[in-house]
């Protein structure tokens, strides 16, 4: 599953810099799948999404820190746990029920934005 942050967010940004797939973003900062990744151009994710890397996507958040959903991998294929977590001093990074993934899924995902890491 993903990593959430919730709206206990104190905007410290402690979490953004220690994402393997550059998957948070400040609130009210565009996104784009490439950031961080190996990703380019228009593509196909692993959950079947037809996207372009490259095109800026609408803030998660216009408040606080975000995670994009599609580029968490909780740290799977780089950490032993999600390195968020282990940095927010108000512990608001915390798992998203609504994107439940199983280790397989975040490990395909990892390798899909990661293929030479």
């Amino acid at each position: 599953m993903a990593i959430i942050i919730t709206d206990e967010c104190i905007n410290c940004g402690a979490c953004e810099p220690e994402c393997p797939n550059t998957a948070i973003y400040e609130g009210a900062d565009d996104w784009r799948y490439k950031d961080g990744t190996s990703l380019d151009g228009k593509l196909v994710l692993p959950n079947g999404k037809s996207v372009n890397a490259d095109e800026a996507q609408e803030p998660v958040s216009d408040e606080i820190y975000y995670i994009v959903p599609d580029k968490c991998t909780e740290c799977v294929g780089f950490h032993e746990e999600p390195q968020c977590a282990a940095v927010c001093p108000v512990d608001c990074c915390v798992p998203d029920d609504a994107n439940v993934e199983s280790q397989e899924t975040l490990l395909g995902k990892q390798k899909f934005m990661h293929p030479d890491g």
